[in-house]
């Protein structure tokens, strides 16, 4: 087991290499050296069922690598690190995400070790389903099932999240059922047993990290905003 107490796992898929190459020229570049990160992208062809690339950041999992099967991608990378590493926090992100607050791992870490007696096991952008309703995400998203039911329930959204060990290891337990699911982020919160939500945090990401596009890149740079 490598011992790394913080990991951040960045979803990718080989149609957006360039998004992982733009994060690692430029944000990522900032984050503290206590934190190791691995861009997640999917190749059914592996031999095995993941593999470490160090050299490139990258770590491989035996899955599909389009956008509905992100639960499995997602549950095989903790699988992954799990097996890998002796850690305590699982960091999750998107290759569609820029850090504008180079503070923000630094913020997080503080809160996290400063819990120690009553531990955070899960915390981001907190949204809460009150009551049961259809998703209307196959909008944005084709691919997706027309009829997909949302329950109630409490979860982060997949913008970043970060989940404990103990957490991550609840979610091994049920990766059959979450590999069935099509929103990942919704898919995490609600298979996640209870416990381990009792200690929630809820953090507004939206003003620590900013969607971008590819033909943004030029001009975010320019107004030196990245």
């Amino acid at each position: 087991m490598i011992e790394q107490e913080y990991i951040l796992l960045i979803m990718n898929c080989k149609k957006y290499k360039k998004k992982a190459l733009f994060q690692k020229m430029t944000w990522l570049k900032l984050i503290p050296n206590y934190l190791r990160f691995y861009h997640v992208i999917g190749d059914e062809t592996l031999d095995s069922t993941y593999k470490f690339d160090d050299e490139n950041n990258i770590l491989w999992v035996k899955t599909a690598d389009d956008y509905n099967s992100l639960p499995k991608k997602v549950i095989a990378s903790y699988n992954a690190v799990n097996e890998s590493f002796n850690f305590k926090y699982i960091f999750k992100t998107d290759d569609d995400q820029i850090l504008v607050n180079h503070n923000f791992i630094n913020i997080v870490t503080n809160i996290l070790n400063k819990n120690t007696e009553n531990k955070i096991h899960y915390g981001g952008y907190t949204v809460d389903v009150k009551q049961n309703y259809l998703s209307q995400y196959f909008k944005l998203h084709p691919e997706l099932p027309k009829y997909l039911p949302i329950l109630k329930t409490k979860y982060c959204s997949g913008r970043f999240y970060f989940l404990s060990k103990e957490a991550i290891i609840d979610l091994l337990l049920k990766r059959e059922t979450i590999e069935k699911e099509y929103l990942e982020d919704y898919a995490i919160g609600f298979h996640l047993d209870q416990i381990y939500k009792t200690t929630m945090i809820h953090l507004i990401t939206n003003n620590f990290f900013t969607d971008i596009e590819l033909s943004d890149f030029p001009r975010l740079i320019e107004e030196n905003k990245i």
